[in-house]
């Protein structure tokens, strides 16, 4: 049945198990069950972000809030498959639509403000001049003179002289690279878009880095450096998305580092850097420019201000569902995910022992009717 393969997806997920969840999930939507199909849509768009098949998961978004335009779970997760899109315009509509519809959804806030972000980083580059351009101009005075004397030397030598056009058009390709670490690994993303898998090589000694591309265009794109801690080569994992490279490196040593490229120093010479504890490290979300964002901090505004916020009735009610969600085990939200999906959300239990063993009964409410809608 349907949903049984719906709560065996969830069970997947909540297990990190996302490609059995996927395959769960496109079961459940085989069949005819239209009460929930938008929920299945949405739920597979979920897996679909986790393995960063953006485009994919964009489309089911698309299909659940069809089905059903006041999904808000849809609306969420279509704005961040825009997002990673880097389409932060329509990104942020739809973030702006689904607050509109979950406004107790925190995580809307924090959305809107990363889009706003990039699209302000995107004006100020934009304002803040075009890219140089190299050419050839056959009208200026100084190229001229500068292409007779060339002329009278070539007629005085016999040894060639160098075409700068050619050293323009053999000049190294340049992109934008950032890094950043957690505790056990050191993360290097360069932004170059649509590279074949097949065109990009990179080779990570424990002090060196290599990555060399060959461009769609023809051109050649290599980047080398020394590292300025040892890393092991054998845990390097390297992954080629649509928007970037993201190379990741195991550090040999927990320690923090101050910097990605090394100066020749001995490793037991660099004196060694307690980790920060995890809650006082400053994320940084990835971006093309070199400008950045300081998310923890923008997300601890939007607590502050959910803090102060007095929420009655249904909205308090759904408040406290949402803490009970977020404190609870993997039991007790497998539990929460299963009773309410089974019972068309007229159950919701964090008794897994009881849910678990099988399927939840519809309970509508006294006094009411539970009924099933024809679309």
């Amino acid at each position: 049945m349907a949903t049984d393969n719906f709560a065996k997806g969830n069970e997947e997920f909540v297990n990190e198990n996302y490609e059995k969840a996927l395959e769960l999930y496109t079961e459940a939507l085989k069949t005819d069950d239209e009460d929930m199909r938008d929920d299945y849509y949405a739920a597979r768009a979920q897996v679909l972000l986790k393995l960063e098949r953006y485009s994919e998961a964009l489309e089911d978004t698309n299909k659940s809030t069809e089905i059903n335009p006041k999904n808000s779970k849809a609306y969420y997760r279509r704005g961040i498959a825009l997002f990673h899109l880097e389409r932060y315009e329509d990104a942020l509509k739809v973030f702006s639509a689904g607050h509109v519809l979950n406004s107790e959804n925190s995580n809307f806030n924090t959305w809107i403000r990363k889009c706003e972000a990039e699209i302000d980083l995107s004006k100020q580059e934009k304002s803040s001049g075009a890219e140089a351009r190299v050419g050839v101009s056959d009208s200026s005075p100084m190229e001229t003179s500068s292409s007779k004397e060339s002329e009278k030397k070539t007629e005085s030598s016999s040894i060639p002289k160098p075409n700068p056009a050619d050293a323009v058009l053999n000049a190294p390709v340049k992109a934008k690279h950032d890094w950043y670490q957690t505790q056990t690994h050191v993360v290097l993303t360069i932004l170059i878009k649509n590279v074949p898998k097949d065109d990009c090589h990179v080779d990570v000694q424990e002090r060196s880095l290599s990555c060399t591309v060959k461009l769609p265009s023809g051109n050649d794109y290599s980047l080398e450096m020394d590292l300025a801690h040892n890393v092991i080569p054998d845990k390097t994992l390297t992954k080629v998305l649509s928007s970037k490279i993201e190379i990741k490196m195991k550090k040999q040593a927990e320690i923090q580092w101050k910097k990605l490229e090394g100066d020749g120093q001995e490793e037991e010479k660099i004196k060694q850097i307690p980790i920060q504890n995890p809650t006082d490290t400053t994320h940084k979300y990835p971006t093309s420019s070199h400008k950045t964002r300081n998310w923890d901090k923008l997300e601890q505004e939007v607590k502050e201000e959910e803090k102060t916020e007095k929420l009655e009735g249904d909205a308090a009610l759904n408040k406290l569902f949402q803490q009970i969600y977020s404190d609870g085990t993997d039991e007790t939200k497998k539990a929460m995910m299963k009773s309410f999906s089974e019972s068309g959300g007229t159950v919701l239990s964090t008794n897994w022992g009881e849910i678990g063993e099988k399927k939840t009964e519809i309970k509508p409410p006294d006094g009411m009717e539970y009924k099933k809608w024809e679309c």
